[in-house]
């Protein structure tokens, strides 16, 4: 996939000339993951067409963090999701009763800058990255690569994708990375960050790997696991989450996500579709 623009809102007129604005039980706000945004933007757009210009859909960025605490505070019909609910963010929002429907599956990868994995680090150990992000590893040198500093990206503390690769890496969601020299927002952020430097380490939703950014091999028990792999160790589900069962709007949506059009279009992006009960607590 390669997604490198945003569509932050999908407004489609009813025919061409003056558009009157639909009302308002029939626009649905949906925050979050920007990992899940490129899926929920185009399918907002065909949901939208379908509707024959009668429905409103607004899509903002700002990571699963943000999607869960706008639909835990009433900001947001809908969050967009890459990672678990934190047991402390059920808690604080135990009144909005969060629900959690999966839409799909994606894989965090480890990804260097392009000259990095041509020259020579095809593949990294849990510990060699572990060793990267605290700092004790600097050099590229020393894992089989070039003779160059190490530039450690890291990503928000709230984002989806940094829980994944934190807890697989170190086995906390949270663990902090002291050699990061630059912490990016967004996958569409820090993709470039990489793209544009020859020594750059980070991670990044499956779907944003390119010509200029490898995603390279996680070396396990003697075996190196590509992120193309079923064997793969770092997956996760792609959630949209609501306060309580979904009605009206939000549950047509949803469904629709679910449905065969709405899993082509999580296919397409390069994500793999849903394939258990679309709610999970």
């Amino acid at each position: 996939m390669r997604f490198f623009g945003f569509i932050l809102v999908v407004l489609l007129g009813q025919a061409a000339g003056a558009w009157a604005a639909p009302p308002a039980a029939k626009r649905l706000l949906v925050v979050g993951s920007t990992t899940v945004l490129p899926v929920v933007t185009l399918a907002a757009e065909a949901f939208s067409l379908r509707s024959g210009g009668e429905v409103s859909i607004t899509v903002n960025p700002g990571g699963s963090g943000v999607g869960v605490n706008s639909v835990g505070t009433g900001r947001a019909s809908i969050g967009m999701v890459s990672r678990e609910i934190a047991p402390e963010e059920g808690r604080r929002f135990a009144k909005a009763r969060l629900k959690v429907h999966v839409i799909g599956h994606d894989r965090v990868a480890c990804v260097v800058s392009s000259a990095v994995y041509k020259a020579g680090v095809k593949a990294l150990s849990r510990e060699e990255i572990q060793a990267i992000y605290l700092g004790t590893i600097r050099n590229w040198k020393d894992v089989g690569g070039p003779d160059r500093e190490i530039l450690v990206v890291d990503k928000e503390r709230h984002r989806g994708t940094r829980h994944e690769f934190m807890k697989y890496v170190f086995g906390d969601a949270t663990a902090r990375a002291p050699a990061a020299r630059l912490v990016t927002g967004s996958n569409n952020e820090e993709q470039a960050k990489i793209a544009a430097s020859d020594a750059a380490i980070g991670m990044l939703s499956m779907g944003w790997i390119n010509e200029d950014v490898a995603g390279v091999g996680l070396r396990e028990g003697g075996e190196v696991f590509f992120p193309e792999s079923a064997h793969y160790p770092i997956v996760r589900r792609l959630s949209l989450v609501t306060a309580g069962e979904p009605e009206g709007l939000a549950r047509e949506f949803i469904d629709f996500l679910l449905g065969p059009e709405g899993q082509r279009i999580v296919k397409k992006l390069g994500y793999q579709p849903a394939v258990r009960a679309p709610e999970v607590r």
